[in-house]
């Protein structure tokens, strides 16, 4: 099977300005849905953390089985493990106690082990390789990983760093800039910046949520939870929509998979 084969037969969106807009929205909306089950219902973080899961595993499962990408059950499972991350970095961080920094690394040594395991496995861990069973519970290990060390990191940045939600924005968008101006500009690798950028959309979005809905005597904007966690599920859906209007967006294999 040629190299263009497999990216026809990928099962995940081709990585355009659009994708990252989306994932942005997701990692948002994971937070914001994420504290909306374990905080405004009163479940606490570890029955929150047992629902989520429970619905990422059944996403996941039907993505596997699935023949071709489909756009809104791929959108459905990113959501799903952003929302669990929350949730399970939340329970990690404050009702087990290891703290954010504790947390943080531990979650980031998750992250390296699952792609470490992922190209021993499979020789690769570009997305372009993401049409098979074994790669695409790899795919999913990762990013589910990724999504609650970026709620971790969000969270310490936040917080313990003394930054406040819209400072810690800040710093991630700025990193997030730089990743984007290292593969517009430079010949860096392509799969490192792309997981590099994978894992920092979520503290971005760990940050926006939580300025969105904390109080405004922590910093917040205290908006509903459910209020915002609607408009971010709405403009998720608008986007996925409208993205087969643009040419980039119509298929994995018009792009180029570096990442």
């Amino acid at each position: 099977m040629t190299v263009g084969d497999r990216e026809a037969l990928a099962k995940v969106p081709a990585v355009t300005l659009i994708f990252w807009i989306i994932k942005v929205l997701a990692t948002t909306l994971g937070e914001t849905a994420g504290d909306t089950v374990s905080m405004s219902m009163n479940l606490g973080y570890l029955a929150a953390t047992a629902i989520f899961v429970a619905i990422l595993v059944l996403l996941v499962w039907r993505q596997i089985a699935a023949t071709r990408y489909r756009p809104f059950l791929y959108w459905a499972t990113i959501i799903a493990s952003t929302t669990a991350g929350t949730t399970l970095a939340d329970f990690a961080t404050r009702s087990l106690g290891i703290g954010y920094a504790g947390g943080s690394l531990l979650l980031f040594a998750c992250v390296a082990a699952s792609l470490w395991l992922w190209h021993r496995m499979l020789g690769s861990v570009s997305v372009a390789t993401v049409h098979e069973p074994r790669a695409e519970l790899f795919y999913w290990i990762t990013i589910t990983f990724s999504q609650t060390l970026g709620t971790a990191l969000g969270d310490w940045t936040a917080d313990t760093g003394g930054l406040g939600y819209g400072g810690a924005a800040i710093v991630f968008g700025v990193m997030l800039a730089v990743i984007a101006a290292l593969y517009l500009r430079t010949t860096a690798d392509r799969v490192l910046l792309f997981w590099s950028a994978f894992i920092l959309t979520r503290p971005l979005g760990a940050a926006v949520g939580d300025l969105l809905d904390k109080p405004i005597d922590r910093g917040g904007f205290a908006f509903s939870r459910p209020y915002a966690s609607g408009v971010l599920v709405a403009a998720i859906v608008v986007l996925v929509l409208v993205w087969p209007l643009y040419p980039t967006g119509r298929s994995n294999a018009s792009i180029s998979r570096g990442t």
